[in-house]
């Protein structure tokens, strides 16, 4: 008897909850400079290409029934995909330690029993979220969202009746990186989704929706960021979450969205980490993911996460772009071969290129750039080497008829 998916509702949850993150109020800050107009235009284009390229790994990863790095493998081989699945388990440990520091440090300041223990409180929640399951979640994620959802209305509404919010704020952030912000966020998510929407029951439409939410969730926790840093002059959730009068509600957004947002990154570190082995088990991984974030965001300050978002940037736009040309403009497969060199090569120099990109101020942001020349150098090559194993052929052909 085949297991029952995750419904179309289900995974659209997930996603509200991936997206009512500290981190994404926190890079709305940031934003700020802009001032309310221009902030608004680059959150709206950033998450719109961001959630259009996750729409579209989680449909590969949908349609194959493939975890996300395992949807890797057909651009760069079982092996050439380990590489990524490293990288990804990486950052994910780093998010999850991102996401409790910023979750333990903002709680803390609400109510001060200490950082170390906010931090593993909020860790032993995201262990039992862990043990509860993605498919046994689907009560507490309701109750959860639901009650994220109506305390982020009342927090927008003080907001946002607060005063005026027209005037820039202090400090440098020219159009294109505030784009690039707005993007490398759901490009981080990039290589998690297809680990959900390969559960679910109707793949296709669970991928579309599951972007959608987090596209919209995502961009509302930008602006209440941005908001909030414009009429507060603050980037300090707690003292932004305080100053609303959000006291005992303010906690429960910082600790829920923590948990809903975490679980998440912990969970697809040990989905990723199964690509290395059948023998490993990805919940026992998934738990270490959150001891290990749990340890790190007691030990280490992580302040500043805008380098480690255009890092990852830089790591998984070339990868997606190198995916998209195979799987939707080429429709080749590489996952029986150990290593697609040409894959990995075309994707170590999108990489190079991004890096590069980032040195220059576009008013359009590094990634979208980054992604169309990844498939144009894709295109031209595999054209290139088509043309040749033609003419090899057709060599070969004249031979025969000679002889």
């Amino acid at each position: 008897m085949n297991k029952k998916g995750t419904s179309v509702f289900e995974n659209a949850l997930i996603w509200f909850g991936a997206a009512v993150g500290l981190a994404e109020i926190l890079s709305g800050t940031f934003i700020a400079p802009l001032g309310c107009s221009k902030g608004l235009l680059s959150i709206i284009i950033g998450h719109v290409l961001g959630c259009f390229l996750l729409l579209l790994a989680g449909y590969i990863g949908g349609k194959k029934r493939m975890s996300a790095m395992q949807t890797v493998t057909l651009s760069f081989g079982g092996k050439g995909a380990f590489l990524f699945a490293m990288l990804n388990v990486l950052q994910l440990v780093g998010w999850t330690a991102i996401m409790i520091y910023d979750g333990a440090l903002a709680a803390n300041s609400i109510f001060s029993w200490g950082h170390w223990i906010w931090a593993a409180v909020i860790g032993a929640l995201i262990l039992l979220w862990i043990m509860i399951g993605i498919k046994s979640l689907g009560k507490i994620n309701i109750f959860a969202m639901s009650a994220l959802f109506i305390l982020t209305i009342i927090l927008s509404t003080i907001i946002f009746r607060s005063g005026d919010i027209s005037a820039a704020a202090r400090g440098g952030m020219s159009f294109g990186a505030a784009i690039e912000l707005n993007v490398a966020m759901p490009l981080s998510w990039v290589p998690l989704i297809s680990d959900y929407t390969r559960e679910a029951e109707r793949p296709t439409v669970a991928a579309l929706w599951s972007s959608v939410a987090y596209g919209l969730v995502s961009s509302w926790m930008y602006i209440i960021g941005m908001g909030a840093a414009l009429l507060s002059g603050t980037s300090d959730i707690a003292e932004i979450m305080l100053k609303a009068g959000l006291g005992v509600a303010g906690l429960i957004i910082v600790v829920l969205a923590t948990v809903t947002t975490t679980f998440l990154d912990a969970y697809s570190a040990g989905v990723s980490s199964e690509i290395f082995s059948e023998k490993i088990n990805g919940k026992y991984v998934a738990m270490a993911a959150a001891v290990l974030g749990t340890a790190a965001a007691i030990v280490f300050p992580m302040d500043d996460i805008t380098g480690f978002l255009y890092l990852i940037g830089s790591v998984f736009a070339p990868m997606i772009g190198v995916m998209i040309a195979d799987y939707f403009i080429l429709r080749e497969s590489h996952e029986n071969r150990a290593f697609c060199v040409e894959n990995l090569i075309i994707w170590f120099i999108g990489f190079l290129l991004y890096r590069k990109l980032m040195q220059v101020d576009l008013i359009i942001g590094s990634t979208l750039v980054d992604i169309a020349a990844t498939i144009l150098i894709c295109v031209v090559i595999a054209f290139v080497r088509k043309s040749i194993l033609s003419s090899k052929r057709s060599i070969t052909d004249h031979r025969e008829e000679s002889i």
